[in-house]
């Protein structure tokens, strides 16, 4: 058996998230399904960084094994493209150690949100429409006291199977982009919905609604019920994994 790493970028508008689910369509699904069909053999995908319904990654990673000899990678990644839906793009496949994997190799994941304040076709399933005025010194003022954490518990939806709620940000800034205002966080590991959940609450903060000194009892109070996770998905894109 042969271990290769799969590198994937795609849009999640139209699935039901990243991995496989019963009676879903999601990205761990289709991939799964092309390979099938190429090889002509079942596959069973191992993912790096799980993905909801609606959010998108620009860079993502799965690994599988294979007793198929010697995978000629560049022709493959032809191939599975072709087969794929236009919103799946399978950057490269290259074999790996027997040992590396996808998820706990991983050192470092980075996300953006995105928000836009001007209408614009162009944008309304890659951004978040957000046309109310916020105080951009507000929301790195929270964003830097984020960086001063690591317990990130209230961030993190119920019925999650984490052994703890330890997070260690190496980013976490507000920065403009054109007519974009983008956050911007890094760190070693993310809980389950924890990204949104930091976005919809400092969004709080920005627009005056809490104040800088409510947000970090938030932060304190390790109760998701004080977040806000109500953000829409098509805002979040997974950047960057780095091993």
């Amino acid at each position: 058996m042969s271990r290769y790493f799969i590198e994937v970028s795609y849009r999640g508008t139209h699935f039901s998230g990243f991995q496989v689910q019963n009676n879903a369509v999601t990205i761990q699904s289709e991939i799964e399904k092309a390979l099938q069909v190429l090889f002509k053999a079942d596959f069973s995908l191992t993912g790096s960084s799980r993905t909801d319904a609606g959010v998108h990654a620009l860079v993502n990673y799965f690994h599988f094994d294979t007793d198929i000899p010697a995978i000629d990678q560049e022709r493959k990644v032809y191939n599975l493209n072709a087969i794929l839906p236009a919103d799946i793009v399978v950057k490269r496949i290259f074999k790996v150690a027997d040992t590396a994997h996808c998820r706990f190799d991983a050192i470092r994941r980075e996300y953006l949100y995105h928000i836009y304040s001007m209408k614009d076709p162009f944008l309304n399933d890659r951004a978040f429409y957000y046309p109310y005025t916020l105080n951009v010194d507000s929301l790195n003022e929270a964003a830097a006291i984020l960086m001063l954490h690591n317990d990130f518990t209230s961030f993190s939806k119920r019925n999650t199977q984490v052994n703890n709620f330890i997070c260690t940000l190496s980013v976490s800034e507000w920065i403009r982009q054109d007519n974009m205002l983008i956050y911007h966080v890094a760190g070693n590991r993310f809980l389950r919905g924890m990204v949104k959940g930091l976005v919809g609450t400092m969004l709080l903060v920005g627009s005056g609604k809490i104040t800088i000194q409510k947000f970090e009892q938030i932060i304190l109070s390790h109760d998701c019920t004080n977040v806000n996770f109500s953000v829409p998905p098509h805002g979040l894109f997974l950047n960057k994994v780095i091993y």
